[in-house]
């Protein structure tokens, strides 16, 4: 593995019941127009933080992550697949860095994709900038929030994961995938110092994906 660091990256109404009596009626309280009517938006699904972790293979090495990604429902056409976009469409920016000694390697990426689950996220994003990562190469991250005591957690795809043996180049050296939309191992490192909030919300139903057809026995 060649030292390229680890990037070779709810208003309730009340209606209480009361007794006749001979009392007029109260006054009627006039409706509330429609128009009027503020409904709270959906909750978005994100996650966010910056945090520094343990890696097994590079244990005395200062490496670190900072996320800031939100899911935005179709918001990215892909005709003619998909051409509304993707319920696990994304925005935001992903960086990381990786420090030996005095050489660093580092990242800045836009996100992509994100799907939540509880207090697990996975996303990915595009390497826009970079020392050790060609632009355009897609990363994929898993965050883990912790909870009851427990540290957050963080997976990358490279490193230790995303490796097809058949796929070599020229020289014989291993040549890393390219990881697909929100496609990341478990969070298997250790966050050491800082951490992740990690919302969780439902995907949306694709507007032209067909309803399944009734299933009759």
């Amino acid at each position: 593995m060649r030292f390229t660091m680890i990037g070779a990256t709810a208003t309730a109404v009340a209606v209480l019941a009361s007794p006749i009596t001979s009392t007029p009626a109260p006054a009627t309280v006039p409706a509330v127009p429609a128009a009027s009517v503020v409904s709270k938006p959906a909750k978005a699904a994100s996650v966010h933080g910056e945090a520094r972790i343990s890696y097994i293979e590079s244990i005395h090495d200062d490496i670190r992550f900072t996320i800031h990604a939100e899911q935005t429902p179709f918001t990215r056409p892909m005709p003619p697949t998909a051409p509304e976009g993707l319920p696990t469409d994304a925005r935001g920016t992903l960086k990381f860095s990786h420090s030996r000694g005095e050489v660093t390697g580092w990242a800045e990426a836009t996100v992509d994709c994100l799907v939540t689950s509880g207090r697990t996220a996975t996303l990915t994003a595009v390497v826009t900038k970079s020392n050790v990562e060609e632009p355009g190469a897609r990363l994929g991250i898993s965050v883990q929030q912790g909870g009851k005591g427990e540290p957050d957690r963080l997976g990358f795809s490279w490193g230790v994961v995303n490796v097809d043996p058949e796929n070599i180049d020229e020289n014989g050296q291993l040549v890393r995938p390219q990881a697909g939309s929100c496609m990341a191992p478990a969070p298997f490192t250790t966050v050491i110092k800082g951490g992740y909030k990690v919302i969780h919300a439902e995907i949306t139903k694709s507007p032209t994906q067909p309803e399944p057809a009734p299933h009759h026995s």
